[in-house]
């Protein structure tokens, strides 16, 4: 409950501010925002609770299914695809899991850079720029995970470099998982699919209707 006396509003530095002090466009200003607030916020536990029971109804689906061969799962669920019976709308349920490496990156990256070395006089410039970029850390000193597979492959038959790439593949750390729900329409007779929109950035709002000047 707010502790802020009648006829006063606190400011953004936590003032006391009268009223009849306040302009009124300030104060329409901020019954906007707190109108749309609360609106988001309504509209942000709807869809945490449709996130919560939409998981939970895939995983009760995917197990009814597997008993239908006597299957049991068990474990982390993974990736799945579900449709409509007339093919209409899809659903997609995938984990992703997140990745890093430990420290045998240092060992296979030392050795990559011995085999490039090695071959500088017959090895073309490309090769030594995709190994340059494979190995450069990002602004928050992150290693690209997915250009350091990349490296993988390349076929190479030098043992050196082999010995690099089972040093990668064993530097590998799945360091958590996340779990995401995607929704589909079929455009038209297609076979193409479009995303619903789950985000505010994606829905698409209705136009404005057109101003129409009478003369």
């Amino acid at each position: 409950m707010s502790n802020i006396r009648e006829g006063y509003r606190e400011d953004a530095k936590g003032s006391l501010v009268p009223l009849d002090r306040i302009k009124p466009i300030d104060l329409a200003r901020d019954e906007l925002v707190l109108d749309l607030v609360r609106k988001a916020q309504a509209v942000s536990k709807v869809l945490a609770a449709f996130k919560h029971s939409a998981f939970g109804d895939i995983r009760a689906f995917v197990d009814l299914s597997a008993e239908q061969y006597g299957a049991n799962l068990g474990g982390k669920k993974g990736n799945v695809t579900l449709f409509s019976f007339d093919g209409r709308y899809k659903i997609v349920h995938a984990v992703q899991d997140s990745i890093r490496f430990d420290e045998r990156l240092q060992a296979a990256r030392a050795l990559i850079f011995e085999c490039v070395d090695d071959w500088l006089t017959e090895a073309r410039s490309e090769l030594r720029v995709i190994v340059n970029e494979a190995f450069r850390a990002d602004k928050a000193g992150e290693i690209s995970v997915g250009r350091v597979l990349a490296l993988r492959r390349i076929e190479i038959t030098d043992p050196r470099w082999q010995k690099a790439m089972t040093a990668i593949g064993e530097a590998i750390q799945v360091v958590g998982s996340k779990s995401y729900i995607r929704m589909y329409e079929r455009v038209g007779d297609t076979d193409q699919y479009e995303p619903i929109p789950l985000d505010i950035a994606s829905v698409r709002a209705e136009p404005e209707p057109t101003a129409i000047t009478l003369h």
